[in-house]
């Protein structure tokens, strides 16, 4: 029984790594003058659905840890650091959003929002932390399909 699972784990692993094989590379990132991402990071079209579970999943995104939406008001405790998530595809373009999901500290300096698709050089809430990457397989906060889906979400959120 041991063989088989270690196989399993084995065929998983490889087949996740061929899912982010097109996958664009954290660390080549070509940001636009004001901090936009014009390139898709995966060549999956978002969605927006998964997006939506994302920004209010607290052991995901938690986006809601910080910024509101009345979207998502049947998810108790947003907060108010971040600006209202209402309107934001209407405030941003595509692009835009993609650069601030992907690292918001291009776009804005001093935020506190945290870098969800950058693998080195991380700032982060208390000194054990500042520096390191996130634990586990994978070295960004969320994946390049994540993003994508987080950005088709914000991209439903108009103001009507």
């Amino acid at each position: 029984m041991k063989r088989i699972l270690t196989a399993a784990t084995a065929a998983a692993a490889c087949w996740s790594m061929a899912a982010y094989a097109d996958d664009v590379d954290p660390s080549t990132l070509n940001f636009g003058e004001y901090g936009e991402l014009e390139i898709a990071l995966t060549s999956m079209a978002g969605d927006p659905v998964n997006g939506r579970d994302i920004v209010a999943n607290k052991s995901r995104g938690n986006c809601i840890a910080c910024h509101a939406a009345t979207d998502l008001e049947e998810f108790p405790f947003h907060g108010e650091i971040g600006p209202m998530l209402d309107g934001a595809g209407e405030r941003w373009s595509q692009a835009e959003l993609r650069g601030i999901v992907s690292d918001a500290k291009i776009t804005f300096p001093d935020s506190m929002m945290p870098s969800f698709y950058k693998n080195a050089g991380y700032i982060r809430p208390g000194e054990a932390y500042t520096g390191k990457a996130p634990q586990g397989p994978l070295t960004t906060l969320l994946t390049a399909q994540e993003i994508e889906d987080v950005v088709a979400y914000l991209m439903t959120l108009q103001e009507s």
